[in-house]
């Protein structure tokens, strides 16, 4: 090390080695004109006090629960609440499930999670080649051993032996578990949630519960779940039902849980705090649970938490951060309305601020094959084709400058989707190919296609000469339909303006979400009368290609449910759709096809993804990143710190700071 680089390193040594010390206690400094004592005495060297850490946290949401009941509702300001009293069971972290009270997710590895093949009698349920629960009788499809999709699937013929998969998932709780009341959490309090689930009072999602065969207690700490033959699933986290306090709640009927102050105000659990106090209107009142699995960790931070009901408004919201009445503003406030006004407050060091993007994400639906074909194609009667060939969609995707709209309205925290899934899903493939902003190929496709400029005036809508499917000089002008949500105005005004650079016209139709969501055959979307559609879809663990597989054409024949109101079909795609679903979320290579189908085929054009935001003090801790994919960003809420809590953190990221300026400095 020569003598430059040696002093640029010994300086920067002295500077963190004063920082540090700076950060210690302090003796009080001694006079210079005391006089010398004449004979020794001891001096006692005194020091500031060190400043105790807070002992309350505040959180603000946006909006106050009806009920605190798991299975009474599923709001998120009650998801928010509940993960400080409740620890999981199960997290899912970026998508994939992390074991809390659990020892772990059952795996084939460890043969907790294993499927084996049985006979099926005639009367049995089982699960169907189409994913229903059905009975099997003649003429029922069904999946074979060994088959996990509906290419291999066979129909009963009634007589020949009938062997089925059956899947077998085995819990274990951790040991020594308490509820908040001191009382034994155990597997048989998890056998007691499944049996209120099963109850037709309780108004839960029975999808899980139907496909069900057996949910046993095999002893203290375990538990079993069977399902109906024909029937496995990749999600081996799901099939844990959240434990119920047995020993408090037992007496209570399922339609009594429903109401009780016990349920839905004071649910008992085993996480970090509990519930002392909930004043309707304004705040709960929670104080640490000293019955914490986790207490020997120091955790939670906080002796007491209060979440206080500040309402969804961005203003107040961040104005109740600015003077300490919140210490952290949860993703339940639309803090998006003042997105502007966060980034530069967190760029000015004056609050933290965290994004992600989706699950949700906004697209423009082609209508591909719109209702008044389904009886056939009429050339001189029915809307014009305009969609049935690719590179018309694509055309339209080349001109949509779809790039600067979510850079422009999500100030560069948002991106254009290259498929359905979030950029924090491990399935999320970001090889895909996006189509960028390019004026000159679209109105390239569109003179191929037959869509011709006559009057060399991009501002007049192209004519059509020999498009196929489409009326020689009809123009090309489009309906758009759309909510009237103030971003949606925004965004269509600037795709038609986009769109108009190519010369295609678009007539833009702002509407209450009530028609525009309205039930076929009469409604926008699920009749699929429309054009051009923009709306929201949201992602999941499950791979959301489903929504433009064929089965989800909403038509008559199913009364109109469903989800692809594009009209596309492929049976490559469906196919490969089926056996995502089946695959393992972390399964990049089965995952990856349906996506790559879907980015070709372009039935929808992927526009934005939306933000979460979350904001807190400035001197916040503990709060890594903002998952959207569990079911709160709070799931880590025992180990949230400011202020006193946070000097490891500090000096932390100091160090790094220090470590990360000597690479420049001495290298």
């Amino acid at each position: 090390m020569n003598a430059t680089r040696l002093k640029r390193f010994s300086f920067l040594i002295i500077t963190f080695v004063f920082i540090l010390s700076a950060c210690q206690p302090q003796a009080e400094p001694t006079s210079d004109l005391q006089p010398e004592p004449e004979t020794p005495a001891v001096v006692v060297a005194t020091t500031k006090p060190t400043p105790e850490p807070p002992k309350s946290l505040v959180i603000c949401i946006g909006e106050e629960p009806q009920t605190l009941y798991a299975y009474g509702g599923n709001s998120k300001g009650m998801w928010s609440i509940l993960e400080a009293i409740y620890d999981g069971p199960i997290d899912t972290v970026n998508f994939m499930p992390e074991p809390v009270i659990l020892e772990k997710i059952p795996d084939k590895v460890s043969g907790d999670a294993l499927i084996e093949i049985r006979p099926v009698s005639a009367g049995e349920r089982i699960v169907d080649a189409d994913g229903s629960v059905a009975v099997l009788l003649a003429g029922v499809s069904y999946l074979p051993a060994g088959c996990s999709d509906k290419s291999c699937a066979v129909e009963w013929d009634g007589q020949s032996e009938v062997l089925m998969d059956q899947q077998t998932l085995r819990y274990q709780l951790k040991a020594g578990l308490l509820w908040s009341d001191g009382g034994p959490l155990t597997a048989n309090d998890s056998l007691y949630s499944y049996q209120i689930a099963t109850d037709p009072a309780s108004p839960v999602n029975t999808y899980y519960v139907d496909r069900t065969a057996s949910y046993t207690a095999l002893d203290e700490l375990q538990t079993e779940w069977k399902g109906l033959p024909g029937f496995t699933t990749p999600h081996s986290g799901d099939l844990f039902w959240i434990p119920m306090p047995q020993h408090a709640w037992g007496e209570m009927s399922a339609a009594d849980l429903l109401t009780s102050v016990e349920s839905t105000q004071k649910p008992l659990g085993w996480g970090p705090y509990q519930i002392d106090n909930w004043v309707s209107g304004s705040h709960i009142e929670l104080s640490r649970n000293t019955h914490y699995f986790r207490s020997g960790e120091g955790l939670p931070k906080f002796e007491k938490l209060v979440f206080r009901f500040q309402g969804p408004n961005a203003d107040s919201n961040l104005k109740a951060l600015e003077i300490n009445e919140c210490d952290f503003v949860d993703a339940t406030v639309e803090l998006d309305q003042q997105l502007t006004d966060v980034v530069e407050r967190s760029n000015l060091g004056e609050i933290q601020a965290y994004f992600a993007q989706g699950p949700e994400w906004e697209h423009l639906d082609f209508g591909i094959v719109p209702a008044s074909y389904d009886d056939g194609y009429d050339f001189d009667s029915d809307r014009p084709d305009w969609f049935g060939d690719v590179r018309m969609r694509t055309a339209l995707a080349y001109c949509t400058d779809r790039f600067s709209i979510a850079n422009r309205y999500f100030i560069n925290r948002s991106s254009v989707p290259t498929s359905f899934y979030p950029p924090s899903h491990p399935a999320y493939n970001a090889d895909l190919p996006s189509i960028p902003y390019d004026v000159a190929m679209g109105s390239n496709l569109l003179d191929q296609l037959g869509w011709r400029d006559e009057d060399n005036n991009p501002s007049t809508p192209r004519i059509s000469q020999g498009v196929a499917n489409v009326p020689d000089g009809t123009p090309l002008v489009l309906d758009y339909t759309t909510s009237q949500s103030e971003l949606r105005q925004l965004v269509s005004a600037e795709i038609t303006n986009s769109l108009m650079a190519c010369g295609i016209e678009v007539v833009v139709q702002n509407v209450f979400p009530a028609e525009l969501y309205a039930q076929g055959p009469d409604g926008v979307l699920c009749g699929r009368n429309f054009d051009l559609a923009q709306f929201t879809w949201q992602s999941g663990r499950t791979n959301p290609c489903f929504l433009y597989s064929s089965a989800q054409i909403p038509n008559a024949d199913n009364l109109w449910v469903g989800a692809n109101i594009t009209g596309y079909s492929n049976p490559q795609y469906d196919l490969a759709c089926q056996q995502a679903q089946h695959a393992a979320i972390d399964d990049v290579e089965a995952q990856a096809e349906s996506q790559r189908l879907f980015n070709e085929a372009l039935p929808v054009l992927p526009l934005y993804y939306q933000l979460k935001i979350a904001a807190s003090r400035a001197d916040f801790c503990g709060f890594e990143n903002l998952d959207v994919s569990n079911r709160s960003i709070l799931n880590k809420i025992e180990g949230f710190g400011y202020g006193g809590f946070c000097l490891k953190e500090v000096m932390i990221r100091f160090f790094s700071y220090y470590s990360y300026l000597a690479k420049f400095l001495i290298f």
